[in-house]
């Protein structure tokens, strides 16, 4: 749903168009997304029309950074460990 928000202003029944899901599935899963200050919906008559709100992936994203250069230092050395480079000859 994020993705497609990406794109421009949908209504909660354009965004459950194209998922396996009802209607009434894709409320709640708006309704999540707005909780967590993902999305903000307004009411025009009986169309809710979602927009996302990116300011918070902003953070997740500098936050998800850090630990991916933790996590790559860790899996390379890993790597190092389960697939060592061709040993030296002692002279």
């Amino acid at each position: 749903m994020l993705g497609r928000l990406a794109s421009g202003e949908l209504t909660v029944g354009e965004l459950a168009e194209p998922l396996a899901m009802s209607l009434a599935a894709a409320s709640k899963h708006v309704k999540v997304l707005e909780g967590a200050g993902l999305i903000h919906r307004t009411v025009e008559g009986r169309r809710h029309v979602c927009r996302l709100e990116a300011a918070p992936l902003a953070s997740a994203a500098g936050w998800l950074r850090f630990y991916e250069r933790f996590w790559g230092e860790r899996l390379d050395a890993l790597e190092t460990l389960l697939h060592p480079g061709p040993k030296k000859k002692k002279r």
